[in-house]
């Protein structure tokens, strides 16, 4: 960087525990931050990001290296730096009040760093406007929704309006619609003001946001650079291939020397290979598998990630139950005209819903759009008001016994006994189910458990108990299975084998998958995804269905560069008040690609910008359901 940086680090070291329980946490981590930009820490739980931040914001203090924020050190006056900086620690809200309203958190941060009156007032009009809280200033805090809440947490960091901002995991937790209206907070004050921004994040696609990223695995930076220059580092080619029987060609392919790597994303499998597609085409057909469509795509950030943590052999873990003569209902899961309700409010609003056996379902929706409060009601641990629900076949709650003894369980912390052993959780959740550990103890070597036994649950690695989890929530090969954000914060590798494993589940063991994310690449996984707003189930499609819709209803993606961007940007919106700013991208929906794209370009020369390109690029599952609830929030208007 030619100018000097706002934030430093240099060969950073922060351990914890002592002797043989020690982690190395943070280990030789470098990066500079220049003004005006947005720098992102990229990369699972456990990675070393929080440790970084908490050096950085001077409330932890690293062992070995130095760390320079605005020209402060860090390291020997943490309070000086203090004064400098906005600091917003992980968690929903997690510097809040609870029993505070909006307003009353917002005052008190203004007596925590002494505003004066004239500056609070500005500042405070400024927040609220980009927010949009103003007509919650005296909900409480913890009424808030998890958007709502974060979005008050910025208001609290950036009441004193500073330079520096640090912002550990700000979006997670939160649904899309809410994830965009923060990013546009963030770019719109670090475009007007040239403020400095270094956040964490365990998504990959909100890489693409930032100017410059540091993926970190284990405590280290394994790739440094802008986005599109870490994706320019993959290796081998990437394809997307739908064939019956799709079990099959999942099969061949992974007996294919030139394919090195396989997922399944519902109906497409995308492979890593060397060499011709056209070959591998002949080779599935010659092996008996209809090849429908296949496709080269470009590999993402996430692809690069898992190259350069282990470029080894794929693997294929699998779980099979014998359930084949098991007399369950070809539709596991069936909801009629189901509502509940609490007082005056309705929180599920006259749902019906038919998911096949052994299908993969995705439940999406807003914070607050009834999806929890839905899946409480399939599971019989809340009575809908009105409406039937089916579960195997049995009506909830009224056989709740017999339908709660054909459901699996994990929720997003794991529903482990942290202080239990991994053999001690299998016997607990065993004895519970009625299971012999003959039934399942072949399971325990291909989930890589077996080396884990006699270790605590509160001590395994993220992935490590993510899979002893799912095991826990099958031991007796229920006939459902209900996953609650089941990988929030798992690194992608161990996210990948986790979906391996669901596959295997659903396509070999018959079993009926409903999952509730807001990870939108993880809704790619599904068979199905159902969308909720306000209660209602808005559609119930597949992906590719549901991303035609929104490209038939409201038009193609064009992403749009140019520079300066705030300029290029304020060019556009005198034609497109839609266009919004996505990283170094300005996204723009049309329903004439080929007109807009040249009135796009004419916009741009007119406002003398640098070598304007429009180029028209696939909706992500992220553009597709923003679309949806914005259309279903116009029509509940």
């Amino acid at each position: 960087m030619n100018a000097q940086p706002v934030i430093e680090a240099r060969s950073l070291y922060r351990s914890y525990g002592r002797w043989r329980k020690k982690v190395n946490a943070v280990r030789n981590i470098s990066f500079e931050v220049g003004r005006g930009e947005i720098f992102g820490l990229i990369g699972p739980d456990g990675a070393g990001k929080t440790s970084v931040i908490q050096i950085l914001a001077g409330v932890l203090r690293a062992q070995r290296g130095v760390a320079f924020v605005g020209g402060s050190d860090v390291l020997s006056h943490p309070e000086a730096v203090k004064t400098l900086i906005g600091y917003m620690p992980q968690g929903l809200g997690a510097n809040l009040y609870e029993s505070l309203t909006v307003e009353e958190n917002i005052e008190f941060f203004r007596d925590l760093r002494k505003l004066p009156d004239e500056a609070f007032q500005k500042n405070r009009a400024e927040l609220l406007k980009m927010t949009r809280l103003g007509p919650f200033l005296q909900r409480r805090a913890k009424n808030l929704s998890g958007g709502m809440r974060q979005k008050l947490a910025l208001i609290c960091t950036l009441i004193h309006l500073p330079n520096v901002i640090l912002l550990d995991e700000p979006t997670t937790g939160v649904d899309p619609i809410s994830r965009q209206d923060f990013w546009e907070i963030i770019r719109r004050i670090v475009e007007e003001r040239q403020v400095t921004v270094l956040l964490s994040t365990s998504y990959m696609d909100e890489a693409e946001r930032c100017h410059r990223i540091a993926l970190i695995h284990a405590g280290e930076i394994i790739a440094q650079g802008t986005p599109e220059s870490i994706v320019g580092q993959a290796s081998g080619q990437y394809a997307t291939i739908r064939a019956d029987p799709q079990p099959a060609a999942l099969n061949a392919l992974r007996g294919i020397k030139e394919v090195l790597s396989t997922q399944v994303f519902g109906e497409e499998i995308h492979i890593r290979y060397e060499g011709n597609l056209e070959e591998i085409e002949k080779e599935l057909m010659r092996q008996a598998t209809f090849v429908r469509q296949s496709s080269p795509q470009a590999p993402t950030l996430e692809d690069v990630f898992l190259q350069l943590v282990s470029d080894t052999a794929r693997r294929s873990p699998s779980l099979h139950f014998a359930t084949a003569h098991r007399r369950d209902s070809d539709f596991p899961i069936e909801c009629r005209g189901v509502v509940r309700s609490f007082g005056d409010f309705v929180a599920v609003d006259n749902i019906d819903l038919r998911v096949r056996r052994g299908e993969i379902f995705g439940l999406l929706g807003p914070n607050g759009a009834g999806k929890t409060t839905l899946i409480k009601m399939m599971c019989g641990l809340l009575e809908p008001s009105a409406g039937t629900i089916l579960v195997a076949g049995f009506e909830v709650p009224k056989d709740k016994d017999r339908a709660t003894a054909q459901i699996g369980y994990m929720s997003q912390h794991f529903s482990l006994y942290r202080d239990l052993t991994v053999r001690q959780n299998l016997r607990l959740y065993s004895d519970l189910y009625d299971v012999e550990s003959a039934k399942f103890s072949h399971l325990i070597d291909p989930l890589g458990l077996r080396e884990f036994e006699s270790r605590l649950a509160g001590d395994l690695p993220v992935g490590v108990r993510q899979r002893l989890s799912l095991l826990c929530a099958v031991l007796h090969a229920p006939a459902v299975l209900f996953l609650d954000e089941p990988t929030s914060g798992v690194d992608p590798q161990a996210r990948r084998t986790f979906w391996e494993l669901i596959y295997s589940l659903s396509r070999e063991s018959g079993i009926t998958v409903l999952v509730s994310t807001h990870y939108m690449d993880e809704a790619n996984h599904c068979d199905r995804l159902g969308l909720m707003d306000q209660g209602r189930l808005i559609a119930a499609a597949s992906p590719s269905a549901l991303k035609s819709e929104s490209e038939r209803r409201s038009g193609r993606l064009l992403a749009i560069y140019g520079s300066p961007l705030r300029m290029a940007l304020d060019a556009l919106h005198t034609g497109f008040p839609s266009a919004t700013l996505y990283g170094d991208v300005i996204h723009l929906r049309t329903l004439d690609p080929q007109f807009d794209e040249q009135k796009v370009l004419a916009l741009l020369n007119r406002a003398g910008i640098r070598e304007p390109r429009v180029h028209r690029v696939p909706l992500s599952m992220d553009d597709t359901f923003i679309d949806f609830i914005q259309t279903a929030g116009a029509s509940h208007a």
